[in-house]
């Protein structure tokens, strides 16, 4: 017979009940200790507010080399109640269980990653992933070698992809294609929609091509055209300089067979977090690190299209010379926006 403890929780404590779960309930429970890697963007303050309801997993220590300012790190660490704030990534590492690396900057996101990945210690990275061919590669390499990488938007794991996901499978619909939108810039914000859309439909893309742009009273927007190897065609839009929801429609096979829907973005982060610990809890395994970085090869793909005046680009056609998306450019931006706050 399995022994219990019993005491109060939370919810216990406004209705007086006495809740007994059993020993073994109460030792999956413990408290998941997190290294933060970085404070750049807004994640990681709404990360500890979304852990601390959620009760199961916790910041415990920091290392910042990016933009913030001493006072904003010191903040961070007085409001969340973290033990310490490191001298280097190594240090961090020591003092957690995993590591989230919150780099606005994705092109330093390998580098902070990597004493995570050397300790054998999974690390979660922040959208977008990475930016350029080259860090795709590297990180499926490292994968393939034993690292445990996780990422990256929070939009991927949201409860209406998942929803209309086993809908779908329910009525045996097939999909055609999928249309969405997302908005403020083109890759760092613009990733969200793609990522979604991309869990949705899983991997084998072929190509894409830049169908153009749209400007009126100040608006900028601009499509792509994607194509799977199955057949399935996807357009996703950016307008920049704007924010804009995550608005999706899917068509299929079916009679009447057009779902549209918007994502919620005040559960996204609470269901990333819950994949994230259910990998620690029980081995879940998340997002394959190919189907991250394939999203990533499909912007990297866009971005040449329109470069190339709309010729379609395959990612197998992608070259390693190219440049891709510049994460010290955006950091730049990003930190002068920042301040102007």
């Amino acid at each position: 017979m399995t022994a219990t403890i019993s005491f109060y929780v939370n919810e216990s404590i406004k209705t007086g009940k006495q809740i007994a779960i059993s020993k073994e309930d109460y030792i999956e429970k413990k408290m998941i200790k997190i290294g933060c890697v970085n404070i750049d963007i807004s994640h990681p303050r709404s990360f500890a507010k979304k852990m601390k309801d959620m009760n199961i997993g916790k910041y415990v220590a920091i290392y910042n080399d990016g933009f913030r300012t001493d006072e904003e790190v010191d903040a961070f660490i007085e409001n969340n109640e973290l033990e310490k704030r490191c001298k280097t990534v190594e240090e961090l590492v020591d003092m957690v269980d995993i590591g989230f690396v919150h780099d606005c900057n994705w092109d330093k996101h390998l580098k902070h990653a990597m004493p995570f990945i050397k300790a054998g210690k999974p690390v979660f990275i922040d959208k977008p992933i990475c930016g350029n061919l080259k860090d795709c590669n590297k990180l499926e390499g490292l994968v393939n070698d034993g690292a445990k990488i996780l990422g990256s938007s929070s939009v991927r794991y949201a409860n209406e992809f998942t929803e209309i996901k086993k809908q779908l499978a329910e009525n045996k619909e097939e999909i055609v294609s999928v249309y969405g939108t997302a908005g403020v810039d083109e890759f760092n914000y613009g990733v969200h929609i793609m990522e979604g859309i991309h869990g949705l439909l899983g991997s084998g893309v072929d190509s894409v091509k830049y169908i153009g742009a749209a400007t009126r009273a100040e608006a900028f927007v601009e499509q792509y055209y994607v194509t799977w190897k199955n057949g399935i065609k996807v357009i996703y839009q950016l307008q920049t300089g704007v924010w804009q929801p995550c608005d999706v429609v899917v068509t299929t096979n079916k009679p009447k067979g057009i779902h549209a829907f918007r994502v919620d973005t005040t559960e996204i982060y609470s269901t990333l977090l819950k994949r994230i610990f259910d990998y620690m809890e029980k081995g879940i395994e998340m997002t394959p690190i190919t189907d991250l970085t394939e999203t990533i090869k499909i912007y990297l793909a866009g971005k040449t299209s329109r470069e190339q005046e709309g010729a379609e680009i395959r990612l197998a056609d992608l070259k390693l010379e190219d440049k891709g998306y510049d994460g010290y450019a955006f950091e730049k931006l990003y930190a002068f926006a920042q301040k102007k706050k």
